[in-house]
């Protein structure tokens, strides 16, 4: 099993969803003790915006790009193939703002690849990444599970949905800013969903 672990919090390793991402690949490796984790750090090693030069780059075929457009996809391309190589996702996910980081909007964009991780047919989009299974380690400083403040689960189910991958689990550690009781409950609410998860 090949694991991919994406942490997106602004406080790397001291995150809240670093944390329970952390918790979630400790339970896969001890179910599956061969495993191996790839870890991208997206605070630690950001990766650069879709921007003006980045579509250029994107939309100019290969072997006309320049060598700066050529090693602009190419950080693409790296990110992509991490994907493809993982049997499992595991993504820390903190609500800034009621939205998910832009550290991993950034990623979004970078994997999202017409004729790559998905396509359009005449029957609509059909997305090319199947197989894996996602685990979402979500973290709130209040509580909006099931509300209509949780912007982020309809998104990242919308969104994996579209690139193909419907196996999606969402682990809750909620309440973490409203006092340190509050807290200890989100983490154990957490615990309890990790271990619903395995069970």
């Amino acid at each position: 099993m090949n694991i991919l672990q994406i942490n997106a919090s602004a406080r790397r390793e001291s995150g809240n969803s670093t944390r329970v991402a952390n918790d979630i690949v400790a339970r896969l490796r001890t179910a599956h003790p061969d495993a191996s984790v790839a870890l991208r750090d997206l605070a630690a090693t950001p990766h650069p915006v879709l921007d003006e030069a980045a579509l250029g780059a994107l939309f100019t075929p290969a072997e006309q790009r320049t060598p700066a457009q050529a090693a602009r996809v190419a950080l693409d391309d790296a990110l992509i193939a991490e994907l493809q190589a993982a049997d499992v996702l595991v993504i820390g996910v903190p609500m800034y703002n009621l939205g998910i980081p832009v550290q991993l909007k950034t990623w979004i964009d970078a994997i999202t690849r017409a004729g790559v991780t998905f396509r359009y047919t005449e029957q609509g989009v059909e997305g090319l990444v199947r197989g894996k299974k996602v685990y979402f380690a979500l973290a709130r400083g209040g509580r909006y599970r099931d509300t209509a403040f949780d912007t982020q689960v309809p998104f990242l189910k919308t969104y994996f949905g579209f690139i193909g991958l419907s196996d999606l689990n969402f682990v809750y550690a909620e309440g973490l800013n409203m006092g340190p009781e509050a807290a200890a409950q989100g983490f154990a609410e957490a615990a309890a969903d990790i271990e619903a998860l395995f069970a």
